[in-house]
């Protein structure tokens, strides 16, 4: 076996990329980048019924979004179908599986015999010894695997721990059915052979099978891959990730305004830690990953707490690359159509310039989008029932002296100038600044809440912002 490691992420293209699978998917990303090894991508689309071109295509875009590339193209499972069968007839002739001739309705009576005898259904290994030419004649039979009878096969998984399943529990299972399709069981072994994986990380509630594909791999005379069964993710209420918890496809977590960046730091802490790193960069996470420091237990995903780290992150981002990464998200966005079509080179400069206090007051790009509106409202603004509030009859004469008093600054129109005229009016007329910056607030952008006022009056500049205040004291 090389030593390089090389990782694999084979999703089933059934529906999208879901955060469980996201998640995985990273896991296997990091592991390969920490060590310098590769990530390959294989679709597992044996299940003809249920795989979807679309669902293919989702989850490509869904890892390409949060940046999780893989290493060459990506492998189809069902294309490779007949190297499984090539697999399952030399094992035949190797004497480790042979060909069983058993109807549905004779598996069903076993089945039924087992259970009468409290006993797990279980295949009783009839045809295991039996000599081909007995063969029902024109039917095809299926090819099972010679499963070990004594003893016991062990998994060495590198989060679970060393794993028994003793052997009297693992029964001859199918590895080619009968017309001829391998099962997912057996495909899945022949796959990660032939791609050379060395490293397989994917969710606990693949454990069971991995007693299985061991079974495969010994038959055969292969190495078997370092295994890593990370645990399932959970909802805050400790029940299986559901829809309601937040069991979505990326594509949800991007419409609903999260970084990628910050969604991959969120996902790797469910389940490993780094110290009390919570803020992680991609850099830092390749760096410190090691999958044997994933936990056992079972993580609770949190959207507070996500929220909240999706803040932090656009908070420290550049302004010219998370203003890059909105423009590029606008259209997914809710209400990020109509501010994207109305986003003329003017309205970039000013959105640029508002950034900085706006991001100061988002969790999320959709609250981007909701605290940016006021650049993009038309004049005469609508003004919420909070800034109507703000703006009384005593408010009103102290915005027009403001407006007077801003239609008197010259030179430069900036943040500081609009400061300095505004404190000195309020102090001259004895009035708190507050008294005369909420009013221009509700002026200007219709809002009770928005970034600093100074900064507003700079962004819109001085005849938008002349013009709005003049609209609420006429």
């Amino acid at each position: 076996m090389s030593d390089k490691v090389v990782t694999r992420f084979a999703p089933s293209p059934t529906g999208y990329l879901h955060i469980g699978g996201a998640r995985t998917a990273l896991f296997n990303w990091l592991y390969a980048k920490h060590t310098g090894g590769t990530m390959l991508l294989r679709i597992e689309d044996t299940d003809r019924e249920r795989s979807t071109e679309a669902a293919t295509a989702a989850i490509l875009d869904g890892l390409t979004w949060l940046g999780l590339s893989w290493d060459g193209e990506a492998v189809s499972q069902f294309e490779r179908a007949p190297r499984h069968r090539e697999v399952a007839e030399e094992l035949v002739r190797l004497g480790k599986a042979y060909y069983s001739y058993e109807t549905p309705a004779e598996l069903e009576a076993m089945r039924e015999a087992a259970r009468a005898k409290g006993l797990p259904p279980r295949y009783n290994g009839q045809w295991r010894d039996r000599d081909p030419s007995e063969a029902p004649p024109g039917l095809k039979g299926a090819i099972r695997i010679k499963a070990p009878t004594e003893g016991e096969t062990v998994v060495h998984d590198r989060v679970q721990g060393e794993v028994r399943f003793p052997n009297k529990d693992l029964d001859d299972f199918i590895i080619l059915r009968s017309d001829g399709n391998p099962t997912y069981m057996h495909a899945v072994v022949v796959d990660d052979h032939d791609m050379g994986v060395t490293h397989i990380i994917r969710g606990d509630d693949h454990l069971t099978n991995a007693a299985r594909q061991t079974v495969i791999y010994n038959a055969m005379g292969w190495d078997v891959p370092s295994m890593s069964h990370i645990p399932l993710i959970h909802g805050a209420d400790g029940a299986k990730l559901s829809k309601r918890h937040g069991a979505l496809g990326v594509e949800a977590y991007r419409s609903m305004g999260y970084l990628p960046e910050a969604l991959l730091n969120y996902l790797a802490r469910l389940g490993w830690s780094h110290g009390d790193d919570e803020i992680m960069s991609i850099k830092d996470m390749i760096g410190w990953f090691d999958i044997g420091d994933v936990n056992k237990g079972a993580a609770r995903f949190d959207f507070a707490k996500l929220e909240a780290l999706n803040g932090v992150h656009m908070r420290k981002m550049d302004d010219h690359a998370l203003f890059d990464i909105f423009v590029a998200t606008l259209p997914y966005l809710e209400g990020g159509s109509a501010l994207a079509a109305r986003l003329d080179d003017q309205k970039k400069a000013q959105l640029l310039a508002a950034l900085p206090g706006l991001k100061e007051r988002a969790k999320t790009l959709v609250e981007l989008v909701d605290g940016a509106g006021f650049l993009f409202a038309e004049r005469p603004l609508p003004v919420d029932e909070k800034a109507a509030a703000l703006l009384s009859g005593e408010a009103r004469a102290v915005l027009r002296g403001a407006h007077a008093t801003l239609t008197a600054v010259s030179g430069d129109w900036t943040a500081a100038t609009a400061e300095a005229a505004i404190r000195d009016f309020a102090q001259a007329g004895g009035h708190k600044l507050g008294a005369v910056a909420q009013p221009l607030r509700a002026a200007l952008t219709g809002r009770s809440t928005s970034p600093g006022v100074f900064d507003v009056l700079a962004v819109l500049g001085r005849e938008e912002s002349l013009a709005r205040i003049a609209d609420q004291i006429d």
